[in-house]
């Protein structure tokens, strides 16, 4: 059986970071990726949050091809037939180093594998990962289709389900209240058209969240990203969520519905639909975490189950990268006492927990059980737009004044038992 020192399964962000970070190192590492080239298989929103990362990769993110920097935040409460925004510009924002970025993964992945390459590490794709290879409980290669390739260490690096954690038995089984499905289409529009419309200066972009009536009661939302030449349009829906509803949703139906409304319309008139995704996305947080090392194993990003929705913006290639480049430095580190065993790469966990990441997810534990509330997805949007458009309303009787409009509305729609109730579980986030 041929032997490597380091088999890193998936493409994504998580393994090329791995792999970035190892590739200075003198050993021998493979990237197997089982699409068509590296982010041809992701379905990102997408923004990537720098500010957390430039201590891990510094040199990587001067010449990334990224999209655009976010200089301004929108969040849309969608009611029936009415809607409120909230806007929000930041100066800080507008300045160097530009703390977060707009991102099309098909192309910043296809970047950052060639960039591996150019380092010395085999990317090879179009390789599925059929199995792992064992002796006893220890990993030491893996199967792709009929080749068996052994090495020091596999890094499980593929992604949300993640077959090679399952198959390492460090993964308990999922529940579908863990997971959301993820779809959106690429839009193709002029920069210029863009800047227009979301009123933003050349190279400037836009991070828009939308809640509400846009799902018909089901956890998730919506969101909206301005690329360079394009915006990213989606929706987010809870499984669980989902599956519960009666009578059955066809999903596909809600973009489509919220692309009619006029808050999306008149943002996207004569854009062209240039590429449609879906995919899985983590939402169980620090629950689903799985156990990260095993003897001649470590498992990142996704797989890793490090992903978060932090209700006002969801968390996951940050995560994927920091992962990956500890997990790179705990293989050089294994390297260097030729003792890859679990006790070793232990040392994996302890940089995780030492990261934001654990940190980040620790302190959004609660999370979950509050995105379980369905008041968040159908009464609050709809009662919060409602109360705007009484206080902006002129019509033929005389105006009240705005104290007493806003104080009725108050009384009647939220000053009760049960928005207490949610207030009390919202101060656990």
């Amino acid at each position: 059986m041929d032997k490597v020192d380091v088999i890193i399964v998936g493409g994504g962000l998580a393994g090329l970071s791995c792999a970035y970070e190892l590739a200075d190192s003198g050993m021998t590492v493979i990237v197997l990726e089982r699409g068509d080239f590296s982010g041809s298989k992701n379905v990102t929103g997408g923004r990537i949050y720098l500010s957390p990362l430039r201590n891990y990769l510094p040199d990587l993110w001067k010449e990334a091809p990224l999209e655009r920097h976010v200089t301004k935040e929108f969040i849309t409460l969608l009611g029936q037939n009415n809607s409120t925004t909230f806007e929000f510009y930041s100066d800080r924002f507008n300045r160097e180093p530009y703390p977060s970025y707009t991102i099309l993964r098909a192309k910043f992945d296809r970047w950052l594998a060639d960039l591996v390459s150019e380092k010395g590490v085999f990317v090879i794709p179009q390789k599925n990962v059929n199995d792992l290879i064992k002796e006893g409980k220890r990993v030491i290669g893996i199967k792709a289709e009929d080749e068996e390739i052994g090495a020091d260490c596999v890094v499980a690096a593929d992604g949300i389900l993640s077959f090679i954690a399952e198959k390492a038995g460090l993964r308990k089984p999922f529940q579908p209240q863990h997971f959301a499905l993820g779809f959106k289409e690429v839009i193709a529009l002029d920069p210029k058209t863009i800047e227009d419309r979301f009123r933003l200066g050349e190279k400037e972009g836009a991070a828009q969240l939308f809640v509400g009536t846009l799902t018909k009661g089901i956890m998730g939302g919506g969101f909206l990203y301005t690329n360079q030449e394009s915006l990213s349009l989606g929706i987010v829906v809870g499984i669980h969520s989902l599956n519960q509803r009666e009578p059955r949703e066809e999903v596909y139906k809600f973009l489509d519905e919220f692309k009619e409304r006029p808050e999306i319309k008149n943002l996207i008139r004569g854009g062209e639909v240039v590429e449609y995704s879906a995919h899985l996305i983590s939402e169980g947080g620090i629950h689903i975490k799985p156990k990260v090392y095993g003897d001649g194993i470590l498992v990142t990003g996704d797989a890793a189950g490090l992903g978060l929705n932090m209700l006002v913006t969801a968390r996951g290639m940050e995560y994927a990268v920091a992962s990956g480049v500890l997990a790179g430095r705990t293989i050089k580190m294994a390297k260097e006492k030729n003792d890859f065993s679990a006790s070793t790469l232990a040392h994996y966990e302890k940089l995780l927990n030492e990261s934001f990441i654990i940190k980040e997810m620790d302190n959004f534990k609660n999370s979950l059980s509050i995105l379980e509330n369905k008041r968040l997805f159908s009464k609050y949007p709809q009662e919060i737009s409602n109360l705007f458009e009484k206080v902006m309303r002129v019509d033929e009787n005389p105006k009240e004044g705005l104290y007493k409009t806003i104080w009725e509305g108050l009384k009647k729609d939220f000053l009760n038992l049960q928005t207490f109730k949610d207030w009390l579980q919202f101060r656990k986030m």
